[in-house]
């Protein structure tokens, strides 16, 4: 009996329910579309915003693949982000608000792009041979590189930095020579007259020469001019200039200019670089290693 009532009752909740009765507005499922982004414009915006702040750039490609939205949807992100003047779109991507860069200490420079700078010192430290005369510039990727020449023997290397030649200390076979000049609070590294006059002096088989900025059309640059300046000379004294950056580097520039691309041979970077950027630089004669 008590079944018999409940199957009637169903039955006429069901019929009211498909009846045209202005008192009663059934429930409805909302529909998911299958082509909905995984996000919303603000959390995209967000999202964008949180990567150029911890990685210093992103890419159209990589953001259209992690937020799982089209390129075209991102273009238009990076515009409205833009026109807030809260980035800088460049050539397939973006970097924070202003595209030229400002010194800043060692210290902070070191804890951004930790893993890409380990790899590209490892990746650059296999270029060095028995017997070779290095020249280590200044900053942190370059630092990385004196810290992957552990196992190499009988080595000549000029040093441009106090915490460069710092971390070779420790290296048996290894003979360190220290640039003398005005010292850089920020970097340790070391400049001015007496710097230049050193490295007049010798003659290296290879440069490995950290920047701050590096833009395809306005060359290599850095944040303070007897840096640069330096950097000339050390340009000038080796056989094989090799520029050791991460990608994040790309579109940027610095006060002062070190040289144009086509003064260096090779540059090693990480695999986050652009296919355009390594196009340009291998039209330029220019070797490209990523690590």
């Amino acid at each position: 009996m008590l079944s018999w009532l409940f199957m009637a009752e169903v039955f006429t909740f069901d019929r009211f329910c498909s009846c045209r009765c202005p008192f009663f507005i059934p429930p409805t499922v909302p529909q998911v579309s299958k082509e909905r982004p995984m996000r919303s414009a603000a959390e995209r915006h967000s999202q964008i915003l949180k990567l150029l702040d911890l990685q210093g750039y992103v890419t159209v490609a990589n953001l259209s693949r992690d937020m799982k939205v089209s390129e075209a949807t991102v273009r238009r992100d990076l515009r409205h982000l833009e026109q807030r003047s809260l980035l800088f779109r460049t050539h397939g991507g973006a970097t924070p608000t202003n595209h030229r860069v400002y010194d800043r200490p060692v210290s902070e420079k070191a804890k951004q792009q930790a893993e890409e700078k380990r790899r590209i010192g490892r990746a650059a430290a296999e270029l060095v041979e028995e017997h070779d005369s290095l020249i280590l510039a200044s900053g942190t990727t370059v630092i990385q590189v004196a810290k992957h020449l552990h196992g190499k023997s009988d080595l000549t290397v000029i040093a441009g930095a106090m915490n460069v030649a710092i971390e070779l200390l420790h290296l048996p076979n290894v003979e360190v020579f220290m640039l003398g000049g005005i010292v850089r609070l920020t970097s340790t590294s070391v400049g001015g007259p007496n710097a230049e006059s050193m490295m007049r002096q010798h003659s290296c088989s290879k440069l490995f020469l950290g920047v701050d900025g590096f833009d395809i059309e306005r060359g290599l640059t850095t944040t303070n001019v007897l840096e640069s300046s330096l950097n000339q000379h050390m340009i000038a004294s080796a056989r094989q200039t090799i520029v050791v950056t991460d990608s994040t580097k790309f579109g940027l520039c610095g006060f002062s200019h070190i040289c144009d691309v086509d003064k260096i041979d090779t540059v090693i970077t990480d695999t986050n670089v652009l296919d355009s950027t390594v196009r340009d630089l291998e039209d330029r004669d220019v070797t490209v290693i990523t690590a």
